[in-house]
């Protein structure tokens, strides 16, 4: 594809992030959910370039672990904030945990362990940090403009775990929904598909949360938000650990219905300690079996045996 080509839909893209991000401040939730997803839908038809193109052999394995893995998030947040709620701190914290931990835990085994696949199919790679970076930083900073600037924190002890709470939520929904999901989707049925199904699963899993439909419809357009950014760069850092993070500390911030002590800094600590040795324990793993491989990206032996799905300015 010539330069002339190319230029105009990597400025789309990004273009329309920040558009979406600025439509935040309308305020207007349904507005939202149907306005985003639409206007998505709108450049991939309107903008020249490749069509999104349909996979014609679906993974059964993939589909069927993505599924599992989903029911199994959702039911275990189900029983955190449905079933144990506030009234019992520890089972909603176990639970809680638990379901962030499968999130992340469950598609590194899988991906790694069990179909040798590398690390950079979940978006967990080194090779593009400049752009990942820099997109990321763009998108948290007029999230963070229009959320968080100027807002008037309360007092630390009714903000800070928030924050603390906030990075393993959003590790968790970026590594799951994002390097696992939306990627077996777009491999299985195409970029699109993978876009909008990963949206509407991301949406729906805040069921556990007990959220309604105009919340969850918010989210929907929220999550293509997320969608398109990470198929631009396949990197989890354009996500983690500004935009996402800021988003979900600012909701919880705003929400006013979670009071936690100082020492709840200290289990969302470890949860994440589990994440990354989850990650950390793969990368070795990788490393060993492919010792003449780069530890991640795409030009690994194992990451070109497995066929890329398209990305929005592909």
């Amino acid at each position: 594809m010539n330069t002339t080509t190319r230029s105009p839909r990597h400025l789309v893209w990004p273009a329309f992030l920040v558009g979406a991000l600025l439509l935040l401040g309308a305020g207007n939730e349904v507005l939202y959910g149907i306005a985003v997803p639409a206007a998505a839908l709108a450049l991939v038809v309107a903008v020249p370039g490749p069509r999104p193109r349909l996979a014609r052999h679906p993974d059964a394995l993939d589909l069927a672990v993505v599924a599992g893995c989903y029911l199994g998030v959702v039911a275990l947040f189900w029983l955190a904030f449905r079933v144990f709620t506030q009234q019992n701190t520890l089972g909603l914290f176990l639970c809680f945990a638990s379901g962030m931990v499968l999130g992340v835990a469950g598609p590194v085994v899988y991906t790694v362990w069990i179909r040798g696949r590398s690390l950079s199919a979940l978006g967990l790679r080194r090779d593009n940090l400049g752009r990942s970076v820099a997109l990321g930083v763009v998108l948290a900073g007029v999230q963070f403009a229009l959320t968080l600037w100027g807002y008037d924190l309360p007092q630390p002890v009714d903000w800070v775990p928030l924050l603390a709470l906030a990075l393993p939520v959003g590790l968790f929904e970026v590594v799951f929904f994002r390097g696992f999901v939306q990627t077996r989707l777009e491999t299985a049925f195409g970029s699109v598909a993978g876009v909008g199904g990963s949206a509407a699963l991301y949406a729906g899993y805040h069921v556990g949360y007990g959220m309604g439909a105009s919340e969850m419809l918010f989210l929907f357009g929220l999550g293509v938000v997320y969608a398109v950014a990470f198929a631009l760069v396949r990197n989890v850092v354009v996500l983690w650990p500004l935009l996402v993070p800021l988003g979900s500390f600012y909701n919880n911030l705003q929400g006013g219905g979670i009071t936690m002590p100082w020492a709840a800094i200290l289990g969302f600590a470890d949860v994440l300690a589990l994440m990354f040795a989850a990650v950390w324990l793969a990368a070795r793993h990788e490393r060993r079996r492919d010792p003449g491989a780069p530890p991640q990206g795409p030009g690994s032996r194992r990451q070109q045996s497995e066929p890329r799905a398209p990305s929005p300015d592909s």
